[in-house]
């Protein structure tokens, strides 16, 4: 029966009744004045009191060698220590790294030499640099709070903070952060996988073929891929799809290298290969020197350089899915969880890197927003590209599954506070959300635009604004003054926030606007 018990509560997390402050469904006897602010207080009062007593060196130590169930709930029944918030985890080191890795990793990196070409070499490495320390930044104070309060649902975090409005903001911009990745994940298996279909058969007219429509082939992947996954229980499993997913990655990443020593620059278009195949086109003209469109801009700034930055602003979003791998990370430890994020942040950074520098020194000026169809350029049939094409598409669709398992808890959070697992509640919210967001993508490719916007306005908030505000509410006075560097760090986080909130909401606005101008010229 002990062995079931963790997994009876795997999805509720902090919802279950007797581990977890949530402020209400505890047990009558129990004695929860340590845990849970009264609501009215608006969470002023807290810590647990054990914790504000306790130095911070003496948790720090606490957590290196005891599970933090029994740092954090020291007050409680020897049977409830096993508990942290919810059940013991299981997961492994390596697994939880590949799960994070593979939530940080979504179709951005395709959008990154495109963002080089717009910065330059070396002022892309700069902000690459910054938005990575910062994320691994936000995800040291998510850990902390968590550390702090003994929770690790991001919504409980934001009812401790601010009560059921804090939890409701936390729970509504996962959801729609996370909504808005899946739609696009879906949507570039939508527009992808028929391409990739059409030149694999060489169909150079399709007549309208059912494996070649675009809408169905999104609903067998959802229903045959996709619904599988979503419905494993806890994250943990999902370590295996995640770990072939970031190898499919890590083969685009190959491919990219070997083409950039295979591609002759100034490239020629499909169209004129044919008669140029024969020729050796090299990178020098008649007189030596190398073509100037060949060479790299070490820095780079253009009308296109401001849209890159909310691209690499979010090329790290991953909090949503933070506190749920901790809850499953066997032998908890704040420590051991910022160990996981740094290195899944660190692959991450290099992967970005590598793939944006290298696509950029293949096509240089030329290269397009999106890698891939740069390629298709050169030759539409390269056996190699349509290879790597099928591996992005792979790896996106098993992104999938990651990203909806913060909604199903985020969900289960806001609708279901008090409530164990239940595996058909579990199924059915899984059927609710694909079938939701593949009737966006059949039916309304166009919303895409308007999750541009969400994604610009929750992404900051995830990021930067949240675990800041928290933090400054969550932390007592008597502990950690205004004044104190932590706090003064967290009010510079949220004003970042809210800088690139601004930026990005004003480039996609401003795009909007210039973009319709030209729609209504082009008809």
């Amino acid at each position: 029966m002990s062995e079931d018990k963790p997994a009876d509560t795997a999805e509720t997390a902090p919802a279950e009744v007797n581990a977890i402050p949530n402020g209400k469904g505890h047990d009558p006897g129990e004695d929860i004045s340590a845990k849970t602010p009264p609501a009215e207080s608006g969470g002023k009062e807290t810590v647990p009191n054990s914790t504000q007593n306790a130095s911070p060196h003496r948790t720090e130590n606490a957590e290196a060698n005891l599970p933090e169930g029994q740092e954090f709930l020291s007050g409680v029944d020897d049977k409830k220590t096993t508990h942290f918030t919810d059940f013991e985890g299981k997961t492994s080191f390596g697994m939880s790294v590949f799960n994070l890795g593979n939530a940080i990793m979504g179709s951005g990196i395709l959008g990154l030499a495109y963002a080089m070409a717009n910065t330059g070499v070396v002022l892309f490495l700069v902000l690459l640099t910054v938005v990575a320390v910062l994320s691994a930044y936000s995800i040291h104070i998510l850990l902390k709070l968590s550390g702090i309060v003994g929770i690790r649902a991001y919504e409980q975090l934001g009812y401790r903070a601010f009560g059921t409005p804090g939890k409701m903001a936390a729970g509504i911009a996962i959801t729609l952060q996370n909504i808005g990745a899946m739609s696009s994940y879906l949507y570039i298996v939508k527009y992808e996988f028929p391409l990739v279909i059409q030149a694999f058969l060489r169909v150079d007219k399709p007549a309208g073929e059912w494996y070649l429509n675009g809408n169905y082939l999104v609903m067998i992947v959802s229903v045959a891929v996709i619904f599988p996954l979503a419905l494993m229980k806890q994250l943990g499993y999902l370590g295996y799809t995640s770990g072939f997913s970031l190898s499919c990655m890590v083969f685009f990443l190959i491919s990219v290298i070997y083409k950039k020593f295979n591609t002759p620059c100034p490239f020629s278009d499909f169209a004129f290969n044919s008669t140029v195949s024969m020729l050796n086109v090299s990178a020098m003209d008649p007189g030596g020197d190398p073509d100037p469109s060949c060479i790299p801009k070490m820095a780079n700034l253009n009308s296109q350089t401001a849209y890159t930055i909310p691209i690499l602003a979010f090329a790290f979003v991953c909090h949503p899915e933070v506190l749920p791998i901790y809850t499953e990370l066997r032998n908890p430890t704040k420590k051991k969880m910022q160990h996981v994020a740094n290195i899944s942040i660190a692959v991450m950074y290099c992967m970005y890197f590598l793939a944006a520098l290298f696509g950029y020194l293949t096509f240089y000026g030329e290269v397009e927003a999106e890698l891939l169809h740069t390629y298709s350029r050169i030759d539409p049939y390269d056996s190699l590209i349509l290879c790597v094409r099928v591996a992005v598409l792979t790896a996106v669709t098993l992104t999938v599954p990651i990203v909806l398992f913060p909604v199903r808890r985020a969900i289960n959070q806001m609708a279901f506070p008090n409530k164990t697992f239940n595996w058909p509640r579990h199924i059915a919210i899984a059927v609710v959300l694909l079938t939701f967001i593949n009737l966006l993508v059949i039916f309304a490719p166009n919303i895409l635009g308007i999750f541009g916007i969400i994604g610009a306005t929750s992404a900051p908030c995830l990021i930067f604004i949240f675990p800041a505000v928290f933090y400054l509410r969550i932390v007592p006075k008597e502990e950690e003054p205004m004044t104190s560097f932590p706090k003064v760090m967290a009010v510079c986080f949220a004003t970042i926030g809210v800088l690139f909130m601004i930026m990005s909401l004003s480039f996609i606005i401003m795009d909007w606007t210039s973009g319709s101008s030209n729609a209504s010229s082009g008809h």
